[in-house]
């Protein structure tokens, strides 16, 4: 109530959740709190795995041996970071179209990587 002086006339419900938000945040400033979560040393040191170059090859090799469509959306998506509304745009198909695509992209570039599938599409037997 000591601000009301401030308030312009508007969207009352916005300028107190404003309000709200900004006593929150000053509250917590005034604290300091402390994380209290104890940090395992070991969870941290933990290695992180990283591609090798033949990983690399292997995923543009899988990569190209997956169909033109499925490529384009399964790229657009992971590499690109579109969403599938803007792919379904980009590409003018439909977004259920986009989502059967990168679905089965996906599932094809998993038994690539994993060797369950050849390029020309016939199962390996290991």
């Amino acid at each position: 109530m000591r601000k009301f002086h401030l308030w312009r006339p508007g969207d009352l419900r916005a300028w107190l959740f404003s309000i709200m938000h900004n006593v929150f945040v000053n509250q917590l400033k005034a604290r300091k709190i402390a994380p209290q979560v104890e940090i395992d040393e070991n969870m941290v040191a933990a290695p992180v795995p990283t591609a090798t170059s033949l990983d690399v090859i292997d995923l543009h090799r899988a990569l190209l041996a997956l169909a033109p469509e499925q490529r384009e959306v399964v790229l657009l998506i992971a590499l690109e970071d579109m969403s599938y509304a803007d792919v379904s745009r980009a590409l003018g198909i439909p977004i259920g179209t986009v989502m059967s695509r990168l679905s089965r992209g996906r599932e094809k570039l998993r038994k690539l990587m994993a060797g369950e599938v050849s390029r020309s599409g016939l199962r390996v037997v290991r």
